[in-house]
């Protein structure tokens, strides 16, 4: 059977904040973020299952990524932990989104850390391909499956 790719695409507004960077980044600041999420499997092959001649139901996979990332990090400001002033931040109605990472949340550290979280959710006849993640309209990071595979 023939090996097929799928991606969906999911938009999402976040805010985060460079610990020790040395630039404009060290600054809260947002983006309007563009994730693609691709799998790969052999399409279903059978008259009788509903989901026939599918990889994956764009249904199902829009329900996963919408769950675990999306859902938790839309209009979310993303901080590392090293910043955290619990009293500060937790006491202020304006700072209810607010997440702690132990990683500085760059665009690259996301996807890694958006690979680990998926990599069990997915169907069985189906694996994480590969993740874009799209930071502004010019400059985004990728993650591929292949290239993260223990030898």
């Amino acid at each position: 059977m023939t090996k097929i790719r799928i991606t969906k695409e999911f938009h999402f507004e976040m805010a985060h904040a460079l610990l020790n960077y040395d630039g404009l980044c060290s600054s809260i600041h947002g983006h309007s973020y563009l994730l693609s999420v691709t799998i790969i499997g052999e399409p279903i092959n059978d008259n009788t299952h509903p989901k026939n001649g599918m990889v994956i139901d764009f249904t199902l996979l829009k329900g996963i990524i919408k769950e675990n990332i999306v859902n938790k990090l839309d209009h979310a400001l993303l901080l590392n932990a090293q910043m955290q002033d619990k009293e500060n931040l937790r006491t202020n109605k304006l700072f209810e989104r607010v997440l702690f990472t132990e990683y500085q949340p760059t665009c690259e550290n996301l996807l890694a850390d958006f690979a680990f979280i998926l990599k069990d959710k997915f169907p069985k006849m189906v694996k994480l391909y590969s993740l874009k993640l799209k930071e502004t309209a010019t400059s985004y990071a990728e993650w591929y499956a292949d290239d993260n595979e223990k030898v």
